[in-house]
């Protein structure tokens, strides 16, 4: 492909800003959530962006969805914003192996009201997957968990999915790393090559996003 000029912005602190109040803005119980997270000190970067969140909402609406699975909840963000945004009547699985980050979660599932329509399982994901039957299908998945394990989450969450369900894999970029040939550690490694699969998956179109840390949005044929 020959060279050409780029057609993305560089995202400044201002422009980030800009954005977030330009869409649908977090509510008290998303803001008590990023308060409460941030008091957790460094793992508080594992919470998905406030613009994220509303873009995931509205991409859960679109796709009418009704069985909806997460694979990696922490304090629950996400899920607030995936589980406002299903059909009526649906449901969405976590996945996560934290007690104590899932507790956060559980009590602002119960602030926003979203309490209801969400099932949470502790335990390998890879295990939960493997016992899903494939009727319901499922129609969302998250994928943001432990990324030497994304390639198995995303194979056995694409073998349960319906035709034009969409599965989403977060930190595709991991801060710039997936360009680094220099960086080889087991993360950037297992990112690089979960991105190549997607990238090469038959039965899947795929778009990569630079939103936040890098979003992978991929539907099924």
């Amino acid at each position: 492909m020959a060279d050409q000029e780029t057609k993305s912005v560089i995202v400044t602190q201002a422009l980030h800003d800009y954005t977030v109040a330009h869409g649908s803005p977090p509510d008290p119980v998303q803001e008590s959530l990023i308060a409460m997270t941030l008091e957790l000190g460094g793992v508080s970067r594992m919470q998905i962006a406030p613009e994220q969140g509303a873009f995931m909402t509205m991409l859960t609406k679109l796709v009418a969805a009704r069985f909806a699975v997460e694979v990696g909840t922490f304090t629950g963000y996400s899920s607030i914003c995936i589980a406002r945004g299903l059909a009526p009547g649906g449901r969405l699985l976590c996945c996560d192996v934290s007690e104590e980050w899932t507790s956060i979660a559980r009590d602002h599932w119960a602030q926003a009201g979203v309490d209801d329509r969400i099932e949470l399982v502790i335990g390998p994901a890879a295990d939960t997957l493997r016992a899903l039957p494939h009727d319901p299908p499922i129609d969302l998945a998250f994928i943001d968990a432990d990324k030497t394990g994304y390639r198995i989450y995303y194979d056995e969450i694409v073998d349960r999915l319906r035709p034009g369900g969409v599965v989403l894999l977060d930190n595709v970029l991991w801060s710039g790393n997936v360009v680094d040939d220099a960086d080889q550690s087991d993360d950037t490694v297992a990112i690089r090559a979960v991105n190549d699969h997607v990238a090469a998956d038959e039965r899947m179109e795929a778009v990569m996003l630079p939103i936040a840390d890098g979003l992978t949005i991929a539907r099924k044929r």
